[in-house]
C-alpha cells in the first residue's frame, strides 16, 4: 500500500515537472516583446482614449509612436504640442508643431432663417433622421438638430441651442478630438486653425443647391454668387458647386468677404464692433 502511495506522488510529480517544463519552452517560443517604451509614453499621453489621432485609444497610438520611424503623421489633438514634445523627448524624435484647431459648426439655419416644414415624430438622432428623410425645413444639408455631436463629445464642449436648435461650441473646452465631426451626418461640423482670440471667419453652410432654390429654403444660405471670391485679396475662397469655402490657413481675417455677402452666410466670430463709417451715421439721421 505504502509503495503504490509512493509511486503515486512520484508519477504525478514527475508530470507536473515535465509540464511545468513543457509549459516553460512554450511561453518562451511564443513570447511577444513588448518594448518597455510604450508604457512611458502612454503615460505622457492625456489617457482621453477619445480615438481623436486615429487610433483606438491611448494605448494603440503608444505602440504606433513607438513603432514608427518619425512622428510627422502621428499627432495627439487633445495633448496638443506639449504632449508631443514630451513623446519626442522620450523616443528621441523630432516633433514637428501643429497649429490648434477647434470644432466648427458650418450651419446658420435658425427657425428665423430656415421656417419649419413639417415635424418629426420618431427617434431622437440625427443618424437615424438623416436616412429617413431631408429633414423639418426645405433645406435638405443643414443641420438636424437632435445632438448626435453632443452625445459623442467627452469633454462637454458641445451643447444643443434650445432657441436656435443648433449646436454651439465652447473653444477652451473644444480638444478637436474630431468626435463630433465624424458623429454628424450632413458633415457640417469641420475643425478649423484656432485662431488668436477665438476669431473666426467661415461660410455657415454647406447648401450645394442653386442659389434660389437654396435662399428660398434658408434666408442666409449661401447662393453661390461669388462675390466673396472675388474680393478676397489672398485668395483664400473657393467656389465648388454653387458654395463658397474659406481656407482657414490662407484667410487673413480681414472681413472684405463679410461686408459683401448678400445674404450674411459668412460668419465673423470674436471680432469687435464695426465702427460706423461718418456717411453711414449722416444718412441714417436724414432719413
Amino acid at each position: 500500500m505504502t509503495n503504490i502511495v509512493l509511486y503515486t506522488v512520484i508519477s504525478l510529480s514527475t508530470i507536473g515537472v515535465s509540464a511545468a517544463v513543457i509549459l516553460y519552452f512554450v511561453a518562451q517560443k511564443f513570447k511577444v516583446y513588448e518594448d518597455p517604451r510604450i508604457d512611458e509614453v502612454e503615460e505622457a499621453l492625456p489617457a482621453a482614449n477619445c480615438g481623436g489621432c486615429g487610433f483606438a485609444g491611448c494605448r494603440n497610438f503608444a505602440d504606433a509612436l513607438v513603432k514608427a520611424e518619425n512622428m510627422d503623421d502621428l499627432y495627439c489633438p487633445v495633448g496638443g504640442n506639449d504632449v508631443m514634445a514630451k513623446v519626442a523627448g522620450i523616443l528621441g524624435h523630432e516633433a514637428v508643431a501643429k497649429a490648434a484647431t477647434v470644432a466648427v459648426i458650418r450651419c446658420n439655419g435658425r427657425p428665423e432663417f430656415r421656417p419649419k416644414t413639417n415635424q418629426y415624430d420618431g427617434v431622437q438622432t440625427c443618424a437615424i433622421v438623416h436616412n429617413l428623410y431631408s429633414g423639418e425645413s426645405g433645406c435638405p444639408h443643414g443641420c438636424l438638430g437632435c445632438g448626435d455631436c453632443v452625445a459623442a463629445c467627452d469633454f462637454d464642449a458641445i451643447h444643443m441651442n434650445p432657441d436656435t436648435g443648433l449646436p454651439e461650441v465652447i473653444d477652451d473646452k473644444c480638444t478637436a478630438c474630431g468626435a463630433c465631426v465624424k458623429a454628424c451626418p450632413r458633415d457640417i461640423i469641420e475643425l478649423r486653425k484656432k485662431n488668436p482670440k477665438d476669431r473666426k471667419i467661415f461660410v455657415s453652410c454647406i447648401n450645394e443647391e442653386k442659389g434660389a432654390v437654396a435662399k428660398k429654403n434658408c434666408s442666409v444660405a449661401c447662393i453661390g454668387c461669388s462675390a466673396c471670391f472675388k474680393v478676397c485679396p489672398f485668395e483664400a475662397i473657393t467656389m465648388n458647386n454653387n458654395l463658397a469655402f474659406i481656407d482657414a490657413d490662407k484667410c487673413r481675417l480681414c472681413r472684405k468677404c463679410v461686408e459683401v455677402c448678400p445674404t450674411d452666410a459668412i460668419l465673423e466670430i470674436g471680432f469687435p464692433p464695426r465702427k460706423i463709417k461718418p456717411e453711414t451715421i449722416e444718412e441714417s439721421e436724414k432719413a
